[in-house]
């Protein structure tokens, strides 16, 4: 069985951010995009570099990558949940868009960019698929006009998936087995429907094995940030409902966030590293400290 758990960031970084498994990307990206928009090969822009992490150079662990035609993807796992990652998700496929923009294009020659955003938690109310797509459409309409084709956005909810090995059909429905279920999965034994799938095959062989003792160590503690962030904010909406009977629940948990961010940045923890252990980005981080 695999005991890694590839939903934790720093794990997925690697296993679909690093050079040696780019095709494992390729067929992760793939298996969500529409046709038109299918992947032969991609330059890795922030590729996984241990030391890159340790030099706190890598506190936002999403991957980004462009392709050979220009298209942008920015992928990233997010685990701890986030009711604001809406505004998340917007945020780094804009900077995706700046980026382009700050190596000399002029507006007319920016580039698609497909925001990929995998979630362990429900996120999208009212929606029982586990897979959704965002354009900007004309809203008298319902269609996309063929204007604004820069953006698009995907939110893939890992807790929405609910099939068995049997029931498996495409490729999505692989790489979303492996992501939920890869600590049932034996590499003596693996499931008829994955077996099928080399990328899968190759994800499940690497995924125990790409640890160096360093790396390890990291992962363990990135572990344990993880559930002591998931057990401040429950903490925090605890106390956010307290408080919320004086003052509105809304307020009152953003309050108790607020302390909690102020009182972890005293132990002189950069803006970067709040934004990891609290899964905000920068700017949120500044907004709740001022």
């Amino acid at each position: 069985m695999c005991h890694i758990n590839p939903r934790v960031d720093f794990a997925f970084k690697k296993l679909f951010g690093s050079e040696e498994n780019k095709e494992l990307l390729i067929s992760l990206i793939n298996a969500i995009v529409t046709e038109e928009d299918q992947v032969v090969d991609l330059e890795l822009r922030n590729p996984y570099n241990l030391a890159d992490y340790l030099a706190d150079k890598m506190s936002v662990l999403d991957i980004k990558a462009r392709d050979a035609t220009g298209r942008w993807f920015n992928v990233e796992m997010q685990i701890s949940q986030d009711l604001s990652f809406d505004k998340r998700a917007i945020y780094y496929w804009s900077k995706l868009v700046t980026e382009q923009l700050s190596e000399g294009m002029m507006f007319r020659e920016l580039k698609k960019v497909i925001s990929i955003n995998i979630l362990d938690f429900d996120f999208i109310p009212d929606r029982t698929e586990y897979h959704n797509r965002y354009r900007i459409m004309n809203v008298a309409t319902g269609r996309d006009d063929r204007l604004h084709d820069v953006f698009e956005l995907h939110y893939v909810e890992l807790r929405k998936f609910g099939k068995q090995f049997s029931e498996i059909t495409d490729a999505l429905d692989r790489w979303t087995a492996f992501l939920t279920r890869a600590h049932e999965i034996k590499k003596t034994h693996i499931p008829e429907a994955l077996q099928a799938d080399q990328h899968i095959v190759k994800a499940i062989e690497a995924v125990d094995r790409m640890f160096n003792e360093d790396e390890r160590q990291v992962y363990e503690v990135r572990m344990q940030t993880l559930a002591t962030v998931k057990s401040q904010v429950a903490a925090a909406l605890e106390q956010g409902r307290e408080e919320g009977r004086e003052e509105g629940i809304e307020e009152g948990a953003f309050q108790a966030k607020r302390k909690m961010l102020r009182k972890a940045a005293q132990s002189g923890m950069s803006v970067e590293q709040l934004a990891s252990v609290f899964e905000l980005s920068p700017d949120e981080v500044e907004e709740l400290l001022r």
